[in-house]
C-alpha cells in the first residue's frame, strides 16, 4: 500500500511540484538576505538547507523531525530537534531566522514572535513565510490559523520596529494549475453539504485531508502532466503583495 505523506511535508515527488517550486523560491529569496550566524525553525524535509546554509557562517536548524543525515553533511549546520515556542537559545544568537510554513501551525502564535526577536540580536532579520489565507481553498485541519496580510503585519509588528509585507505570486501557468486544482476541491467537497470540514475538530479532519489531498494531487498530475512538470521556480516572484499572492513573505527588523 502506498504511503500517504502529510501535504504538510513537501517534497519534490512531481504532484507535489506546484508547491515545491514555490516553497524553493522563498529558500532562494532568503539566501539573498541572510549572512552571518542563521537560525532556521522548522526544517521539513531539508531541502532548503544546501541553498540557505552556504550564505552563513554558521546554520542552526530546528524541527521536531529529524531529517536526512545526508542533508546535514555541511561543516556549517547542525541540527537541533526541538518543538517550538519556546527556543532553547540565549539572547542574541542569532543574525537572522528563517521561518517558512511554520508560523500557521503554532498557536501560542504571539509567543512564537516573541521568541524569534529576543534570539535575534539588534538589527536581526527575520524572515517568514505563510499561506495568503484568502488563496486557501478548503480548511487545512493541520493549520491552527491562517493570516491575511494585514494580521500578519499587525502580529509582527508588536515587537518588530520594521515590517515588510510581500507576496509570493504566479504567473499565467500557475493560475492555470490553481484553477484546475480548485475546481477539483470542489468536486471533492461537493460531498460535504453539512460542512463538516469547518464542523468537526481538526484532529478528526487531518487524515482524510491528507488523503484526498493526495488523491487530487495524482489526479491533476495525471490529467494535466505537461503543465504540472512544466512550472518552474522562475514561474513564482516575489514582490509587492496582492490580492492573488499565494504566500506571505514577511521581512521583519529587530
Amino acid at each position: 500500500m502506498a504511503t500517504i505523506n502529510t501535504a504538510e511535508r513537501v517534497s519534490a515527488e512531481l504532484s507535489d511540484n506546484f508547491v515545491f517550486q514555490r516553497s524553493r523560491l522563498a529558500y532562494h529569496a532568503a539566501a539573498e538576505r541572510i549572512a552571518g550566524e542563521v537560525l532556521e525553525i522548522g526544517t521539513g524535509s531539508g531541502y532548503g538547507i544546501e541553498i540557505v546554509a552556504p550564505r552563513a557562517s554558521r546554520f542552526v536548524t530546528v524541527d521536531k523531525h529529524i531529517p536526512d543525515a545526508g542533508l546535514l553533511r555541511l561543516s556549517n549546520v547542525t541540527f537541533r530537534q526541538c518543538t517550538v515556542p519556546p527556543l532553547d537559545f540565549p539572547d542574541g544568537s542569532f543574525d537572522c531566522v528563517i521561518s517558512f510554513q511554520v508560523i500557521e501551525h503554532i498557536r501560542r502564535d504571539a509567543d512564537f514572535v516573541q521568541e524569534i526577536h529576543r534570539v535575534l540580536r539588534p538589527g536581526g532579520l527575520a524572515i517568514l513565510t505563510t499561506p495568503n489565507a484568502p488563496m486557501s481553498l478548503t480548511r487545512n485541519p493541520w493549520h491552527v490559523r491562517e493570516y491575511t496580510a494585514p494580521e500578519l503585519k499587525r502580529l509582527l509588528e508588536n515587537r518588530f520596529r520594521e515590517v515588510e509585507i510581500l507576496g509570493v505570486s504566479g504567473n499565467d501557468r500557475v493560475m492555470d494549475y490553481y484553477e484546475k486544482n480548485r475546481r477539483g476541491v470542489e468536486r471533492i467537497t461537493r460531498f460535504d453539504p453539512l460542512d463538516l470540514q469547518h464542523r468537526l475538530p481538526a484532529w478528526m479532519l487531518r487524515l482524510p485531508y491528507d488523503l484526498l489531498n493526495r488523491i487530487n494531487r495524482r489526479r491533476l498530475l495525471k490529467e494535466n502532466t505537461e503543465l504540472t512538470s512544466s512550472i518552474r521556480m522562475e514561474d513564482y516572484r516575489i514582490g509587492p503583495f496582492e490580492e492573488q499572492s499565494f504566500d506571505l513573505f514577511c521581512v521583519a527588523t529587530k
